[in-house]
């Protein structure tokens, strides 16, 4: 109750602008330059930073080594409030989810083409694989619009509930794989729900625990950061593999890139640990200095 009280006490603070309002974003809020305050419904300003964790999907593991950057605006922030009622808007410049891709360790190493594949398509994969071709990154990308993710500060800082979720897909990058290789569709995406409590997985996953990390109050607390937080899920699943080869060959190398990852993958079998800081921006302090 007492942490409660804190959201609510913050939040309340955070929705009066400062009286030192300066001529233009400086320092900690630099970060929200972005931030759709043109909307007049808009009274909080997102920033939130991944620097670390993995995400699971069958037998692969990728570590996020590069920042992955969620930002935008939203309206109401209440951890009384359901998900369905936290209504999300695109930055300025349309990324919602910075699209930041991961080393996926071990690539294509030691991977070898199915003897079934077409002599053509074989040739190709060898070539690509003896010219040392072997890394592939994973790239996660929002699989919808701003709206479809449902976004919860509060619910971070109490630890409790659902904070983040949103559909996203996995682009996959190798040469041989062709521009459009995809975990995942808009249509058919991972439907991850993070949360900084405990999870609930299906088995054979384990419950594991988040982190609400370390309550700071920036600039007369007009900014909230929650630093060191840690978001997880594991119980979503992963669906297969699309559009990988290419037209032409899809229908062949999707099933290989799906035996190399591990997918499709039931509930339960996945996992993801997102680590980092975020920050809750007062819209009309913005506004009033853009």
């Amino acid at each position: 109750m007492k942490r409660l009280f804190l959201v609510v006490a913050a939040l309340a603070v955070m929705l009066v602008p400062a009286s030192s309002a300066s001529a233009t974003l400086t320092g900690p809020w630099v970060k929200f330059s972005q931030c759709p305050t043109a909307n007049l419904a808009i009274d909080f300003c997102i920033y939130a930073e991944t620097t670390s964790g993995t995400f699971t999907m069958g037998s692969k593991a990728v570590p996020i080594k590069t920042p992955v950057i969620l930002k935008g605006g939203t309206d109401v922030v209440d951890p009384e409030l359901p998900l369905s009622e936290q209504n999300f808007y695109a930055p300025t410049d349309g990324q919602v989810l910075s699209k930041s891709p991961q080393p996926v360790p071990g690539g294509l190493l030691g991977v070898t083409a199915p003897n079934w594949w077409p002599q053509i398509l074989k040739d190709l994969f060898n070539e690509t694989i003896n010219n040392g071709f072997t890394g592939v990154t994973a790239t996660m990308e929002l699989a919808g619009p701003a709206s479809s993710v449902k976004l919860n500060p509060g619910n971070i800082l109490t630890a409790s509930g659902i904070a983040l979720a949103m559909p996203v897909k996995v682009k996959l990058d190798n040469p041989f794989f062709g521009s459009n290789c995809y975990i995942g569709s808009n249509s058919n995406p991972i439907k991850l729900n993070l949360t900084a409590g405990t999870t609930s997985p299906p088995p054979p996953n384990t419950p594991i625990s988040g982190s609400s990390g370390e309550f700071e109050g920036l600039e007369e607390f007009q900014i909230i950061a929650q630093k060191n937080n840690k978001l997880v899920d594991n119980s979503f699943s992963a669906p297969g593999a699309n559009g990988c080869g290419g037209f032409l060959f899809s229908w062949a190398v999707d099933p290989l890139v799906e035996s190399v990852v591990g997918v499709p993958s039931a509930a339960g079998k996945n996992t993801a640990i997102l680590q980092g800081t975020s920050y809750l921006g007062s819209a009309p302090y913005v506004r009033a200095n853009k």
